[in-house]
């Protein structure tokens, strides 16, 4: 039998990839705590984990009338991101596939409700959250990216995850999940960015987006998932990235409402452009998931 091993809510902030002096420069001369969590979330969990497969749900790989998951055997190339072809630019990736995985997770989130399809075109585009984390976390382990439905609701991210949940225990894998994307997501006007791109959280857009993203900061230390799912129709008015579906997609397959694992933070809670980000991991309690 399968089993997930781990789960985090991990920032893929595109400062995370700028070299260090353009960082120090951009940041009041601080590192962001983003890049150091990176290192920590690598050395101090994934390679003492060593899982065999990773399953990333990629906020930026938006999809509208069903969800995709990659079959591919493998992904290389180079990638240059459309959004910020300065910063990010001809990154190498060369990521190892699990098609029989990616296969049986469509297959059980269609049967949760949900259309979901297993896709390996080869002309199929990567997005940066999945480029960006597995630059600073990959290892010998196999990759899947999930897609976000734009169009969806909040149950229907709930049994997608809920499927994927399934596939994974009837599986032979042990494997982690990463929900990359950020919590509150407003940004800045394009005159007022510059004015607010260092990493102190003072810079979120609001105050009211600030405080509804420590309270749900605060559930994840309590391991209270509950609250967070049945609270979504109030946050949902902070504009969460991909109306955090990703975390949602996360949590359900590790038992929805039902999760109680406690999240310990790899990084401050920080300011990108009026983004919040932080990376939040979730540990397998001793007596599962549920």
């Amino acid at each position: 039998m399968g089993e997930i091993i781990g789960a985090g809510i991990v920032a893929h902030a595109p400062t995370i990839m700028m070299s260090l002096p353009d960082r120090l420069a951009l940041n009041e001369g601080k590192e962001i705590s983003l890049v150091t969590g990176l290192h920590r979330l690598k050395r101090e969990v994934l390679d003492v984990l060593k899982p065999d497969t990773i399953v990333l749900f990629d906020t930026h790989w938006f999809t509208i009338v069903e969800f995709c998951v990659t079959a591919h055997g493998r992904r290389s190339g180079l990638f240059t991101s459309d959004e910020l072809p300065r910063g990010m630019r001809q990154i190498p990736y060369d990521l190892k596939g699990s098609p029989a995985l990616a296969q049986a997770m469509a297959d059980q989130a269609t049967a949760c409700g949900v259309r979901t399809t297993a896709n390996d075109d080869p002309c199929l585009p990567i997005h940066y959250p999945t480029v960006n984390l597995s630059t600073f976390l990959q290892g010998e382990e196999e990759w899947i990216s999930v897609s976000h439905a734009y169009s969806a609701d909040p149950d229907d991210f709930l049994r997608v995850g809920e499927g994927i949940g399934q596939a994974i225990r009837a599986s032979d894998k042990r494997v982690v999940l990463i929900a990359s994307g950020s919590m509150s997501h407003r940004f800045w006007s394009f005159r007022d960015i510059p004015l607010h791109e260092a990493s102190d959280p003072i810079h979120i857009s609001s105050p009211a987006a600030r405080e509804a993203d420590y309270e749900r900061l605060r559930w994840f230390a309590e391991g209270n998932h509950a609250a967070v799912i049945d609270s979504m129709p109030d946050y949902l008015r902070h504009a969460p990235e991909a109306r955090f579906g990703h975390y949602l997609m996360m949590a359900a397959a590790c038992g929805g409402r039902n999760w109680k694992a406690t999240g310990r933070q790899f990084s401050d809670y920080e300011n990108a452009t009026g983004t919040s980000q932080v990376h939040v991991w979730f540990d397998k309690p001793e007596t599962g998931w549920s």
